[in-house]
């Protein structure tokens, strides 16, 4: 995995970028933490799209049958190597690890013009 961080400046407006490419895609969410060991919070159900909301400091990852809030996340870091997203890791405020892998990598669309 080649994984590159996102600033948080940059969280909002990449999720709103490829959350329709998203939906429909399936996911595994892993939880992985030294208290807790590896564990499975959902395994491979359909995405209905994944949504930073800044002024609450919430990551919402929206899966068919679950809703899987992330709060205060501290870092995210993206696989997304020769234009397609494969997996993202949050690191929590607590230090605990998520993992979202896609079953089928998401091609991703061109980025958004930049007003300038």
């Amino acid at each position: 995995m080649t994984a590159r961080k996102l600033e948080k400046t940059e969280w909002r407006r990449f999720f709103d970028w490829v959350s329709k490419g998203l939906v429909g895609k399936r996911a595994e969410i892993e939880i992985a933490s030294l208290a807790l060991g590896d564990q499975i919070e959902a395994e491979w159900l359909p995405l209905l799209g994944i949504t930073f909301d800044p002024k609450n400091d919430i990551l919402e990852i929206a899966l068919d049958g679950l809703d899987h809030l992330i709060s205060r996340p501290r870092e995210i870091y993206i696989d997304d190597s020769a234009g397609v997203l494969s997996s993202l890791e949050v690191i929590d405020s607590d230090g605990v690890s998520q993992i979202i892998q896609l079953r089928e990598p998401l091609f991703l669309p061109a980025p958004p013009a930049t007003t300038a």
